[in-house]
């Protein structure tokens, strides 16, 4: 039955059966019928449309978890963000499509995109956080967000990441970890970037800093971490972690970085400290979300040191996001049937991330929206990566876009 309701849903969605529905009872065929019978089609394309609806609009998990609907705002979407009638019309369209929850970025390329006392006093002196008029560029967003219903989670983009050239690595040079060899420096989908050591205190105070910071200024509804509040396998061979790793160990770090009892031994390190900040926000404001968007576990724990699986054991997040921006529908689909996601899902809101395109590569509607309803399909919601790629850089226009 789910099935030919999905069928039916996405025909929905492109407005021929809507329209084709709500036009038979004028059709001439009918009029043919006895008087008593003429209104049967109406009242069964009537009971349809209620089906439908009811079938979207209650959350796929339970009533108690509510579905994720999500969009991330980047920082390639600083025009709409600055821009204060931008801003206005974008949080309207987002709560027209039925979206529940924003994701701003706060913290990226080592820099806090609102006004931080805290950044300041780190030495880092740039800031994106003005609009065009002045405004509160984070405050701005959230006004208009609650008035449409929305929540605001800000999203620590970066978390222990940042650019080599950035003020927070050239002031801080200690506070960085190395590979065993040395080497300072990681390629990935941000280009090259250095890693501030999430074992040291100063590390750990100045993230902490910041998340407080927000939540203490900002009528926010959580915050977000995401693949980045974590650590690549192959750091960690800087002379503090040594020293931290022998005193608690009796042992030398081993010469091989997937050496299953220093993966461990890191990571649980990363988890205190998940612990740790979860613990602190959760005081300041106890009904506050506490929200990770991770890559699939494997990944996650054997390439980054980040046990997200533990951390929704153990109670420490309130949502889980992760990001599976697979270019097909198999792998995405195994990755939503791994044994991690269906455990969470079973515990607290999960969604899966799906990309909605690049700057340089565009991703047509239908294979997002066969995403989106494979997702539900399997108890999740979804959060879209990212705002602007919804309705520009892609095959169709805006406005098709938006209607489907």
């Amino acid at each position: 039955m789910k099935r030919y309701l999905t069928i039916i849903f996405k025909q929905l969605l492109n407005n021929r059966l809507l329209f084709f529905i709500m036009s038979l009872n004028g059709k001439r065929i009918f009029r043919k019928w006895p008087f008593q019978f003429r209104f049967w089609p109406l009242f069964l394309s009537s009971c349809l449309t209620i089906l439908l609806i009811n079938y979207f609009s209650v959350p796929a998990i339970s009533q108690s978890k509510p579905e994720i609907r999500g969009v991330w705002l980047t920082t390639n979407d600083t025009e709409t963000m600055i821009d204060r009638k931008k801003l206005q019309q974008a949080v309207r369209q987002m709560a027209d499509v039925n979206l529940n929850t924003i994701y701003p970025v706060v913290w990226n390329s080592g820099y806090a995109l609102y006004d931080s006392n805290v950044a300041k006093q780190a030495g880092i002196e740039t800031f994106l956080h003005k609009g065009l008029e002045g405004q509160d560029i984070l405050e701005d967003l959230i006004i208009n967000a609650h008035r449409d219903r929305l929540l605001v989670i800000p999203w620590f983009e970066f978390g222990f990441m940042a650019p080599p050239t950035s003020e927070l690595a050239l002031k801080h040079p200690h506070w960085l970890t190395q590979q065993r060899n040395g080497n300072k420096y990681w390629e990935g989908a941000a280009g090259k970037v250095v890693w501030l050591n999430p074992f040291r205190p100063e590390v750990q105070n100045l993230i902490q800093s910041l998340v407080l910071e927000l939540v203490n200024n900002y009528d926010v509804d959580g915050i977000q971490f995401d693949d980045h509040l974590s650590l690549p396998r192959e750091f960690g061979y800087d002379a503090y972690t040594i020293n931290l790793y022998q005193q608690e160990t009796k042992k030398q770090p081993p010469a091989d970085f997937k050496d299953k009892e220093w993966v461990s031994w890191r990571a649980d390190k990363i988890t205190a400290f998940v612990t740790q900040l979860q613990e602190a926000v959760k005081e300041i404001k106890p009904n506050a979300i506490f929200s990770v968007a991770p890559n699939p576990y494997y990944t996650a724990y054997n390439s980054h040191l980040q046990d997200w699986l533990t951390w929704a054991r153990e109670d420490l997040v309130d949502e889980l996001i992760v990001q599976i921006y697979r270019p097909d529908i198999a792998s995405f689909q195994r990755e939503i049937r791994t044994p991690e996601i269906q455990e969470v899902k079973q515990k607290i809101p999960t969604a899966a991330g799906v990309l909605t395109g690049l700057r340089n590569r565009k991703i047509a509607m239908p294979f997002i929206e066969e995403k989106v309803l494979l997702a539900r399909n399997y108890g999740m919601g979804v959060s879209f990566f990212f705002y602007d790629s919804l309705w520009n850089y892609a095959p169709e226009s805006p406005q098709e876009r938006i209607l489907n």
